[in-house]
């Protein structure tokens, strides 16, 4: 612009220059005038063109024109929840899950029992693998199976709708919905294992089709069920169908969590001769000796209802379960009713609570994990379990155990238990010193990792 500028004076400068020569005022008076005029226009010109180049010099410069940065989005999102999670576009995910548990505990008798299997032994409780995800639509999946014994045995094995925010379809291997502590994952129970009567009354996963309606205050489930995977015969055919259901009502008032529930079950064995059996280990499965036990009897099937409560607040928590069982025995003789349960208190000495989500325990999320200047999550629990299967000319003893635990999470998805359980045994069906009347110590302790 300066430039401009000093060569438009420049010009202006040359033609005053020569109209004020002296050498052209001789020339003639008519050429002189015409060149006048000529030097006039032009210096007119340039001084409009002076004027105009003096005030676009003078404006602002122009605002640069913002250009918006597209962001190229990347074909899958990776996060991360113990392994990492992959996300794709429309819906699609997929997660490798796993778990692993190492327990070792003894059993001490008061007496002499004539078995090998007691005493210390070390065991791998588990050994998961699997993985699931989600499918555009509303569908989700899971696949998992169990290597601890050896050989592969199937665990979660399912596909999911999920219908809207509340209800969800499920069919494949999944639980029936017996309860709180065995709907809650063993990842998160408050002792290495679940009440004596979950094993005893043959709790597990079973191939069925079920619906869940999970809301803010209630939550209903219900589905109808065959055999666990393993069981189902290869033409199709299985042993078994039942009929399970569950509610609960889980407000939360103030800081304070209640959960009451119920649940109820039939079950019908396709085969005239089938045999029931019901039975428990003694507060650990290092062992495969059962101290109560029906032995088998010939059944039609089943009938079993329970309840269960729960209550959280801050550090403390308690909780309570009972669940009656009665056999459906052929013939004239009388239907016999079993019965286990336990109650349990806690209490965490760090600032952290119990986690609870949609019916159940969650996982412990320390409030000051290993690793990040914290001590991890320390709680303490007491428990009172029992299990009574002698009824109606059926005696398979009744085992009375009185549980204290010690649980150390120090992050997570990383978890150590040490379990101190007394057993007192009333008509044991295995005998110690010639009497089914005896107790029994059993101490435990688990490591544990899962992701």
């Amino acid at each position: 612009m300066k430039f401009a500028r000093k060569l438009l004076l420049g010009s202006v400068a040359t033609a005053a220059m020569l109209a004020s020569n002296p050498a052209l005022a001789q020339s003639n008076d008519a050429e002189m005038e015409a060149l006048r005029a000529e030097v006039a226009a032009l210096k007119a010109q340039l001084a409009e063109l002076s004027a105009k180049v003096e005030k676009v010099a003078a404006a602002p410069a122009p605002a640069p024109v913002a250009v918006a940065a597209v962001e190229k989005k990347p074909a899958a999102e990776i996060s991360w929840k113990g392994a990492p999670e992959i996300k794709g576009e429309g819906g699609w995910s997929f997660k490798p899950r796993g778990r692993i548990q190492f327990d070792v505990a003894s059993v001490n008798p008061s007496d002499t029992i004539a078995t090998n299997s007691l005493g210390t032994a070390t065991r791998v409780r588990r050994a998961q693998f699997g993985f699931d995800g989600t499918i555009p639509g509303g569908f989700g999946y899971r696949f998992e199976a169990d290597v601890a014994s050896g050989s592969v045995d199937l665990t979660d094995m399912y596909i999911s709708y999920k219908a809207n925010k509340e209800l969800t379809i499920t069919v494949g291997q999944h639980k029936p919905f017996w309860g709180l502590e065995e709907l809650t994952s063993d990842l998160f129970t408050s002792f290495n294992e679940r009440a004596a009567y979950h094993g005893a009354f043959g709790f597990e996963r079973r191939v069925g089709l079920s619906a869940a309606y999970a809301g803010k205050n209630v939550v209903l489930q219900g589905g109808i069920f065959a055999d666990n995977a393993a069981d189902l015969n290869g033409d199709g055919s299985n042993n078994s169908r039942s009929f399970d259901g569950r509610i609960v009502f889980m407000p939360k008032l103030g800081n304070t969590q209640l959960h009451l529930g119920a649940s109820g079950h039939s079950r019908r064995f396709n085969d005239f001769s089938s045999t029931a059996r019901y039975r428990a280990r003694p507060f650990t499965r290092t062992t495969d000796t059962r101290f109560v036990d029906t032995r088998g009897f010939l059944a039609s099937g089943e009938d079993s209802f329970g309840l269960e409560a729960l209550v959280s607040n801050g550090r403390f928590h308690a909780s309570a379960e009972s669940h009656w069982l009665t056999a459906k025995r052929i013939g004239a003789f009388a239907d016999p009713t079993f019965n286990g349960g336990y109650a349990e208190v806690g209490y965490f000495l760090t600032k952290d609570s119990l986690a609870y989500k949609g019916g159940v325990v969650d996982r412990t999320k320390p409030s000051n994990p290993l690793g990040k200047g914290g001590m991890g999550a320390w709680q303490v629990n007491a428990r009172y379990d029992w299990i009574d299967l002698s009824d109606e000319l059926i005696v398979g003893g009744k085992q009375q155990t009185y549980g204290l635990s010690l649980v150390w999470t120090p992050m997570e998805y990383v978890r150590f238990m040490a379990n101190y359980g007394h057993l007192e045994l009333t008509d044991a069906a295995v005998l110690a010193g010639g009497s089914g009347d005896y107790s029994a110590d059993v101490f435990g302790m688990r490591a544990q990792i899962d992701f």
